[in-house]
Order: structure tokens, then C-alpha cells, then sequence
């Protein structure tokens, strides 16, 4: 597989190395490559083992971790409807690489769970981030890498524009996810609507039935129709699926669809968050947007249209060999790579 940049924005993260640790680095490099595969990797073999569970805010949440208690930090963030599998060839690369790789599962997936019963079940944009800065309090870590896709890297866009002094580095699936709900209300054309379809069908009480009844269903035809080229196997399916039958998980999802579109209330606390959202804030910390060169889920092509969102260095990366939405599990060397590469930035 190959992976295709403009090279005039390459060049702040080439390194030199030279010597025996070159070597290793270089030998890191062909193993992560080596697993940069549309098949899957070996996911359908591969699992965290046992999670870790820790109160952070609102929830007690489920995440794996690797590689060295003092190494350097990353945070991977999955996306919908997937969960933390999608990393399960990514982590391992990076903490031989010596990263303290951390693997949290957002709100309504795996074994995370909410403290309280009587918290709002709320999926809006805000209350995902402040999830994720409450796990970085919670573990003590001052400071870490942000990578990831979808809702993870709408997640990660936030901490980078909100909280820069939590955020190292970042890495972007699909470039600036950060929502506007007033920007979203104006119409589409019919080709980029339909693209969206599930949307509108969780704006229903049918498509909120169809999805409690049918979740497995639909999160294949979602995996299938975002990744058309990505040959997973019922295995891989299997063992990600499984975390959807998180007992929050569809409050979570029709909610937060539901909130994108003004069609329900987040809550106040984070209205003046949402409201510096809203404005666009631009992202300074140095940062890699990848996208995969067969994504079929609704995204923009090229970095044009938000290029200008990102400040500090910068990297536009587009995998190539039929890789779809969810990259880091169908390319998780080149996605491991951009992680080492905007470590170094």
C-alpha cells in the first residue's frame, strides 16, 4: 500500500536517524507497514484482554491500555458504529514504539457505563469531550497525543481546539469534524442528503425502534456501505458488535443525531461550550488529517474546505489501496505512522 501527500507539507515531519536506533526505527517502520492492510490486519484474531475500568467524571469507563507507565502518551478515540477494535493493530505498534497508549470506550459503548442512573443519557459533541478530558484527570496524565475517527476525531478536534494545553499532537480522520448545528440546517443537494440517510431515520420513533431491534443489522450495512473495499470477517464484526449492546448505547447514538440536527436539547451546562464550538476554533497544535481513497461515508474531498482551521504545522495524508471510513483498522501501520510522525512535529 502506498499513501499519497503533497510533499511541500511533508517535509516538517521528516526525521534523520542514524545509528542503532535507526535500525530499530527503521525495522518498527516495515512491521507497521507490513499490517497496512484493507483486509482487516489481524483483527479477527487479535484482542485487548482484559480492560480497565476507571471513574472519570460522569462515567466509570472501560478502556485498554499499553506499552510503558512513563512513556509518552497517546489517546485513540473510535468512532460509530464501531469501538475500541478498531486500534487493536494500532496500539500494539505504538507501544512497541514506547507509547503509553491509552484505548478509552466513549459514552454507550463496551463496559462503559454512567455512574448515575438519573444522568442524562446525552450524546451531544461537548459532553463526549468533556468524557475524555475527565479521563485524562482521572489517570493523571497532563498531557497526550489525540488520534482518531469519526465521533473520536470530532472528540480529538475538540481537545485540540479547546483544551491545547491537554493536547500534545493531533491526528484527524477526515479533517475538521467540529459541529454547528445552525450550519448544518441549511440544505444539502440531494446526492449529499442521502448520503446522511440515517440520520433522518434516527430523527423517527420508527428509526429509533429499527435501530434498538436491529443494531448488529444496521452497524454491518453502516461498516459495509462506509468501507465498500474493506473485506472484514464475521470475527472482526463480531467482537466490535458486541460492544453496542452497551445498555446506554442507543440513548446515546438517537440522541446524539437527533441534537446535530436541533431535533433535541442538549443540556446547559454546555451551552457556552457549544457555543465556542459553533464559532469554529481554529486548531494550532501540529496536526496529520488522513483520509482513506475508497471512504464512503459522507465526508468532504480534499482539505481544502478546512484547511484554514488548522494553524500549526500540518500534514494532508490520502491512503490509498481501497481504504475505507474506519482507516486505523484497515490501515493501522499508516495510521500508527502518522501518530510517530506528529509525536515528532
Amino acid at each position: 500500500m502506498t499513501q499519497h501527500a503533497n510533499p511541500s507539507r511533508r517535509g516538517f515531519l521528516s526525521t534523520t536517524a542514524i545509528g542503532l536506533g535507526a535500525v530499530a526505527e527503521f525495522a518498527w517502520m516495515a512491521a507497521a507497514r507490513a499490517q497496512t492492510s484493507n483486509s482487516g490486519g489481524t483483527s479477527s484474531a487479535a484482542s485487548f484482554g482484559t480492560l480497565r475500568q476507571i471513574d472519570a467524571g460522569l462515567l466509570n469507563i472501560g478502556y485498554a491500555e499499553l506499552g510503558p507507565a512513563n512513556g509518552r502518551v497517546v489517546v485513540l478515540l473510535h468512532g460509530w458504529p464501531y469501538d475500541i477494535h478498531s486500534f487493536v493493530d494500532v496500539a500494539p505498534l505504538l507501544a512497541a514504539a514506547g507509547y503509553r497508549v491509552i484505548v478509552p470506550h466513549l459514552r454507550g459503548h463496551g463496559s462503559t457505563r454512567f455512574l448515575s442512573k438519573d444522568t442524562f443519557r446525552n450524546g451531544q459533541q461537548a459532553a463526549v469531550a468533556l468524557d475524555i478530558i475527565a479521563l485524562l484527570d482521572a489517570l493523571k496524565i497532563r498531557k497526550a497525543v489525540f488520534a482518531g475517527f469519526d465521533w473520536g476525531a470530532r472528540t480529538a478536534d475538540i481537545v485540540a481546539a479547546m483544551w491545547p494545553e491537554r493536547c500534545e499532537a493531533l491526528v484527524s480522520v477526515s479533517g475538521y469534524l467540529i459541529g454547528n448545528r445552525e450550519a448544518i440546517k441549511a440544505p444539502l443537494p440531494p446526492a449529499a442528503e442521502y448520503a446522511w440517510w440515517y440520520q433522518f431515520y434516527f430523527a423517527t420513533d420508527h428509526g429509533r425502534a429499527g435501530y434498538e431491534q436491529n443494531r448488529n443489522e444496521f452497524a454491518k450495512l453502516i461498516w459495509r456501505t462506509a468501507s465498500p473495499k474493506w473485506a472484514f470477517d464475521d470475527a472482526t464484526f463480531a467482537r466490535s458488535a458486541a460492544s453496542l449492546d452497551n445498555p446506554d448505547h442507543v440513548d446515546i447514538v438517537i440522541h446524539n443525531y437527533r441534537w446535530r440536527q436541533s431535533l433535541a436539547d442538549g443540556e446547559r451546562t454546555y451551552d457556552d461550550l457549544e457555543r465556542r464550538l459553533a464559532a469554529g476554533p481554529v486548531i494550532a497544535v501540529p496536526t496529520i488529517v488522513l483520509e482513506g481513497d475508497a471512504n464512503g461515508a459522507p465526508h468532504v474531498t480534499g482539505d481544502a474546505p478546512f484547511r484554514k482551521k488548522f494553524s500549526g504545522k500540518y500534514d494532508y495524508r490520502v491512503i490509498s489501496g481501497g481504504i475505507g471510513h474506519n482507516l486505523p483498522q484497515e490501515a493501522p501501520g499508516a495510521f500508527a505512522q502518522a501518530v510517530i510522525d506528529v509525536a515528532r512535529a
